[in-house]
């Protein structure tokens, strides 16, 4: 018997556990207690939003924090409404090498994969 998998609610920004083993690394080699990533979005880019990504120490009042293998994901508000359902992912392959996100709510793409419409 197989048990399924739990479906995220759609205010969940979730990371995979690839992503999450690299942001650990990440945050180990700058010395941060915990691994803590925020997770936003910006104007700018070629599609109109830019993706961001950083390392933090904690989170600041009014983020939405996600506790997923490990890691802290931390939103603010404004980028919320843009990142609802969306993963982080991290890729290693020989078509390069860095954090990806699935964003049902992005619309449009751009090559680069960091910036999107809606």
């Amino acid at each position: 018997m197989t048990t399924a998998t739990p479906k995220q609610t759609d205010h969940n920004v979730t990371i995979t556990e690839k992503a999450a083993r690299q942001v650990g690394k990440l945050s180990e080699q700058e010395g941060h207690a915990g691994p803590a990533v925020r997770v936003a979005v910006q104007g700018g880019g070629c599609s109109g939003l830019t993706y961001k990504l950083s390392l933090e120490a904690g989170s600041k009042p009014g983020d939405k924090i996600f506790q997923q293998h490990g890691v802290q994901l931390l939103v603010d508000f404004k980028s919320l409404v843009f990142l609802v359902g969306t993963e982080l992912d991290f890729s290693d392959g020989l078509n390069g090498k860095g954090f990806t996100f699935s964003n049902p709510n992005a619309t449009k793409t751009c090559g680069c994969g960091t910036s999107f419409s809606t």
